[in-house]
C-alpha cells in the first residue's frame, strides 16, 4: 500500500453563498491524499501501473472549477469522482481552503477536510 499527496494546488473559483463571491471569486488551495496498492508500479517502473498524480490533479482542478455554494459539496464531488475513475484508490482525503474568506477580520483561510474509503 502506498500514499500519494498533492499539496497546495492553487485554483481560482467562485464558491460561496454570497452574490459577491459568485461575481468576484477567490483563490483556493487544495491538499489531496490518496492511497492505493503501489506494488505493481514499484516493480514495473511504468506509469500505466501507477496512481497518476496528473490525473488526480486534473480531477481536482475540474471539480473545484465548478461553482458550489458550500466547500463541503465541492469536496464530496472530488472524492466521488476519484472513486468512480480511479478504481485502485482505497482511500482519499481532501482539504479545500478558501483564502481570505469574506467573514470580517483577518482570517488567512478557512478549510474543509473530508475523507472517504472505497
Amino acid at each position: 500500500m502506498g500514499t500519494i499527496i498533492l499539496e497546495n494546488i492553487k485554483i481560482y473559483s467562485n464558491h460561496g453563498c454570497l452574490d459577491e463571491e459568485a461575481r468576484i471569486g477567490s483563490d483556493y488551495l487544495v491538499d489531496l491524499e490518496a492511497r492505493a496498492d503501489f506494488s505493481k508500479a514499484c516493480e514495473s517502473d511504468e506509469l500505466v501501473d501507477a496512481l497518476d498524480y496528473v490525473t488526480l490533479n486534473n480531477i481536482v482542478k475540474e471539480e473545484v472549477s465548478i461553482r458550489s455554494k458550500l466547500l463541503e459539496h465541492v469536496c464530496k464531488r472530488v472524492l466521488d469522482r476519484i472513486g468512480q475513475e480511479l478504481t485502485t484508490v482505497t482511500y482519499a482525503k481532501i482539504k479545500l481552503s478558501k483564502v481570505n474568506p469574506p467573514i470580517g477580520g483577518h482570517v488567512e483561510k478557512v478549510s474543509i477536510i473530508l475523507e472517504k474509503e472505497y
